[in-house]
């Protein structure tokens, strides 16, 4: 017969989760070379492109482009390794390491501020997507691109749909 354990002998359900458990030594699997991919995967990406691009239209040289992108992915990296030290060598989350600063109601506050950058990283890939499936699809079918405006908002339904920047931008302008 089993027993289950005492009320005072299971954790707090705010403070312990399995997701929020640190990973054994044995799970911990990355070496500097998955760490390293990571980071050069975050780096090279179409809105970085896009930025070469508007730097070099703006009169910049293309190796002055890829210096200051290279630059500015190296001052990111510093916070982003001592803000990922603590999980990779100890093999706790980020909202367990937070609590050592923050307190446990205050990791709220980092948490909420990662969630917030998050959103606006979605928002910017959202944007570029959806503006280069409209593009894609006004290849194949022109009239698209040259439909008729929507009432108030003065972009075609297509672009409605496909790309959420026309319509925001319309409003923000």
């Amino acid at each position: 017969m089993t027993t289950s354990p005492s009320p005072d002998q299971q954790p707090d359900a705010a403070l312990y989760s399995e997701d929020l458990a640190p990973v054994p030594p044995s799970g911990r699997t990355w070496t500097t070379w998955n760490y390293a991919a990571l980071w050069i995967s975050m780096s090279l990406c179409i809105p970085t492109y896009m930025l070469a691009s508007s730097l070099i239209g703006g009169g910049m040289s293309w190796w002055q482009a890829i210096l200051t992108i290279f630059l500015g992915n190296t001052i990111v990296l510093v916070p982003m390794i001592l803000n990922g030290r603590a999980g990779a060598k100890y093999g706790i989350p980020f909202p367990v390491f937070a609590r050592a600063s923050f307190g446990v109601k205050g990791a709220n506050i980092p948490a909420l501020l990662r969630a917030i950058v998050a959103c606006g990283w979605f928002g910017i890939q959202a944007w570029i997507g959806g503006d280069a499936i409209f593009k894609i699809v006004a290849v194949f079918f022109p009239a698209i691109a040259n439909g008729r405006a929507l009432p108030l908002l003065d972009i075609s339904p297509a672009q409605f749909v496909c790309d959420p920047e026309s319509l925001y931008g319309h409003f923000l302008n």
